[in-house]
């Protein structure tokens, strides 16, 4: 935590505080000069944001990226597909075609899903 009580570190954003009332700031758009500020929702207290970024999303799970995509691959129209593979489980002969964009390096192949 620095002298002003934001907090850094990768991710944080940061909150900042009105230095005339000491109520939180928050961001704004100056849509005249087209830049962010942070401004205090009690007093007139504005002041010019060093980042453009106001909000950090991580998510930190790991899960099977196939289970994931799956229902999305199916019923997506983009995708080509083809009738000639047939479903080692259930002999379903319509598969669509993907290719998964894993971390892994051995990891990126064609990848085919029956439907």
């Amino acid at each position: 935590m620095d002298l002003e009580g934001n907090i850094e570190g990768p991710g944080f954003v940061g909150i900042r505080f009105c230095k005339e009332c000491n109520n939180m700031l928050y961001p704004k758009e100056d849509k005249e000069n087209r830049i962010l500020l942070y401004a205090c929702r009690n007093c007139d207290y504005q002041q010019k944001a060093d980042n453009a970024c106001i909000y950090v999303n991580k998510i930190m799970h790991e899960v099977d990226e196939l289970t994931q995509i799956v229902g999305d691959v199916i019923a997506d129209p983009t995708l080509p597909r083809t009738e000639e593979h047939q479903c080692p489980k259930c002999a379903h002969r319509e598969a669509v075609f993907f290719q998964s964009h894993s971390t892994k390096a051995e990891v990126n192949l064609a990848h085919n899903v029956f439907k």
